[in-house]
C-alpha cells in the first residue's frame, strides 16, 4: 500500500481510503468490524464516513456508521494509527439548524461526531456538500476556529463546483483562514467531468484530491453484467438514493461501455474492478480512492488492484468508455 501526500500538506495518507457509508444499514456492526480489520491489515491507513450515514437508512439511523468506527478505534487501540476523517452539512435533525454550514452548526456537528467516533480530534474534517444560504467566509471561519482549538486537524469540502473551490480558497487566502486542503469529487471511468475544472485547480493550488465512487457504485466491478433489474440490497435500489446511483450509471450505454472494456482487459488476466481502481490511482493529481465494502471478501477483490499497471492499450480502452458515453446534465448531484 503506498502512501502519498495530501496536496501540499504533510498529512500521509493511504493510496485507498476505507469508505464506511454501508455501516450499519447494509452491512451489521460485526460485519463492519470485519471490513475495518482487513482494511487496517492491508496497510490501508485513511478512513472516511460522515455524521449521515449510513447510506439509505433513515433519520433513525443517522450517525450509526461513525459509532461503529468509533467502538472499532477503541477496541482496537487504533486511533493514531488511523487517519480519521468525516464530514458535516447533511440533516441530523428535524430542526432549521440541523443542517447546513452555518458556524452554529458546524460546531454542534463536529462535537457530536467527536462522541460518536470515541475521540478528541478529527485528522480531516470536511463539508459534504455546499450551502448556499450561509456566505462562505462563515463556513470557513468556523472550520479555522476548529482547527485553531485543536478538534481538527485539516479541512476539506466535498461535491463542490470548481467556482466553489476556488472562491473559498481565495476568501482563506485573503482572510488568513484555514484552507479546503482536499477535495472529494466523484470519479471513475464512468464519470470524468471533473478533468475540465476541479482537477487542473487541485493540481494548480496543491489541493489534495480523494475521489468517491472509483468503481461507479459496483458497476465497474462487473457484478451487474447481464443484469437489466437492480437486485434487491445493492447500491440502486437503497431507500432515498438508489433512485441516484440508477441515473448515473443504470443505462444501456453504460452497459454497453462495460462490457467492451471487460472483453479487453479479462483475457489478459485483468479483473474489471481492478482496470477501474488501477486507472483512477494512475491519474494525475489523485490522492486517494474511497473504496467501500458490505462485506470483507469485496474489499479483498479491490485491494488486489493496488500496483497494478495498465499497458497503452488499456489506458487508450479506458479512455475509448468516457468518450462513448452521453455527457450528464447535472454533473453536481450528490447523494452519497
Amino acid at each position: 500500500m503506498r502512501i502519498r501526500s495530501m496536496g501540499t500538506t504533510g498529512l500521509k495518507v493511504s493510496e485507498v481510503c476505507l469508505g464506511t457509508m454501508t455501516f450499519g444499514y447494509q452491512c451489521d456492526e460485526q460485519t463492519s468490524m470485519r471490513i475495518m480489520d482487513v482494511a487496517d491489515e492491508a496497510g490501508v491507513q485513511f478512513f472516511d464516513t460522515a455524521d449521515v450515514y449510513p447510506l439509505g437508512g433513515g433519520a433513525e439511523l443517522r450517525g450509526r456508521s461513525e459509532e461503529i468506527v468509533g467502538r472499532w478505534l477503541q477496541q482496537r487501540g487504533a486511533r493514531e494509527r488511523i487517519v480519521l476523517a468525516t464530514k458535516c452539512r447533511g440533516a441530523t435533525g428535524p430542526g432549521p439548524n440541523d443542517q447546513g454550514l452555518s458556524r452554529k452548526h458546524i460546531v454542534a456537528a463536529c462535537d457530536a461526531s467527536l462522541r460518536r467516533l470515541r475521540t478528541d480530534y478529527l485528522d480531516l474534517y470536511q463539508v459534504h456538500g455546499p450551502d448556499p444560504t450561509t456566505p462562505v467566509e462563515e463556513t470557513l471561519r468556523a472550520l479555522d476556529d476548529l482547527v485553531r482549538c485543536g478538534k481538527v486537524r485539516y479541512v476539506g469540502c466535498s461535491n463542490h463546483a470548481a467556482w466553489q473551490l476556488a472562491d473559498a480558497l481565495w476568501t482563506s487566502d485573503r482572510r488568513g483562514l484555514a484552507r479546503y486542503d482536499c477535495v472529494q469529487p466523484r470519479y471513475n471511468l464512468l464519470f470524468r467531468m471533473v478533468e475540465a475544472e476541479i482537477l487542473p485547480l487541485c493540481r494548480a493550488h496543491g489541493v489534495g484530491v480523494i475521489v468517491y465512487n472509483p468503481l461507479a457504485g459496483g458497476m465497474l466491478t462487473g457484478r451487474y453484467r447481464g443484469l437489466r433489474e437492480p437486485q434487491a440490497g445493492t447500491r440502486f435500489t437503497l431507500p432515498h438514493n438508489g433512485e441516484v446511483y440508477r441515473r448515473r450509471y443504470w443505462n444501456d450505454a453504460v452497459f454497453e461501455a462495460v462490457d467492451q472494456l471487460a472483453r479487453l482487459v479479462e483475457p489478459r488476466g485483468k479483473s474489471l474492478l481492478q482496470v477501474a481502481l488501477a486507472w483512477a490511482l494512475a491519474q494525475p493529481g489523485i490522492t486517494s480512492a474511497i473504496v467501500g465494502a458490505s462485506r470483507p471478501e469485496q474489499l479483498v477483490q479491490s485491494l488486489e488492484a493496488v500496483g497494478i499497471e495498465l499497458d497503452a492499450q488499456e489506458l487508450e480502452a479506458c479512455d475509448d468508455v468516457w468518450y462513448r458515453l452521453p455527457r450528464e446534465r447535472d454533473p453536481q448531484v450528490a447523494g452519497r
